[in-house]
Parts: structure tokens; sequence; C-alpha cells
């Protein structure tokens, strides 16, 4: 059976490269992951599909958000927790004096931008977790994150 991974970026910014600094390390590292596990999702049966959503200024504490499958990235580690840290970028992009964008806290560290490691270890945890039942009991079933 083929499955559907959908890895959703979330920015501020009229384009790719209209967009912040980290944000700009995030998507490069998007694109990089996806084409470094093409032999892996073949292998898998999956289609990786990237998709863009660009957001108003407005919405500055969702930019540089990643979801798979709808689910945000950090939403897959234990430790994380997202927080707010001062970009000088999205201030130039948002015509701000000052402002602050998404990062993530995992553990001691902070990542203004996802690495690509990173992004890879959640994007394989996510496909084989499909390949385990869920051990909790419920029918949530391998597309769905369990409560």
């Amino acid at each position: 059976m083929k499955r559907n991974l959908i890895i959703e970026w979330k920015h501020i910014g009229t384009t790719v490269t209209g967009t912040c600094e980290r944000c700009s390390l995030t998507v490069g590292a998007i694109m990089d992951v996806l084409e470094d596990l093409q032999p892996y999702f073949r292998q898998k049966n999956i289609t990786a599909r990237f998709r863009e959503t660009i957001l108003p200024d407005s919405q500055i504490e969702e930019s540089n958000q990643v979801l798979i499958n709808g689910v945000p990235l950090e939403e897959y580690l234990s430790d994380a927790r997202v927080v707010q840290t001062p970009c000088c970028s999205c201030a130039c992009i948002t015509g701000q004096d000052e402002a602050e964008c998404r990062a993530i806290d995992i553990g001691e560290e902070r990542y203004e931008a996802i690495p690509p490691d990173l992004l890879k270890r959640v994007i394989i945890g996510v496909v084989e977790s499909w390949e385990t039942p869920c051990s909790c009991g419920c029918d949530c079933g391998p597309d769905m994150k369990c409560e």
C-alpha cells in the first residue's frame, strides 16, 4: 500500500528567498533530507511531498514551523518545547524594530533553524511507526498521533 508523507513548512515572507535567515536554513534542510531519503521512501512505498505555507506577518509566532502529516515536528520529540527568540531578519521582513521568531529547545540545545539530522531522524521515526502498531490499545492507527 502506497502511503503519503507530507512535510509542510510555514513561514513569513513572500517567497523562499524572501524569508528570514533561519527559515531559509530550515527549508534548505527539508529539501536536502527529502532528496537524501528518496531511496528510503521508494523502499517503503512512500510518496513524500513538500508543502509551503506563506503566513501573514501577524502570524510570525508560527513562522519556521515544520509539520509532518499535519503534526508539528516538536510533538514527535518528547523533550522539545517551542520558544520565541529575537530575529533581526524577521524584523526587517515585517518592518519592525524588533521581532521574535520560532525556535525549538530540545534538552539543553536550542535550534533556531531545524538541522537536517534532526529532521531526518523524526521523519524516519514517523515512517517506522507506521509499521509498528500502537501499544496503547487504542484504534488510533498508523497515520495518527496517539494521545
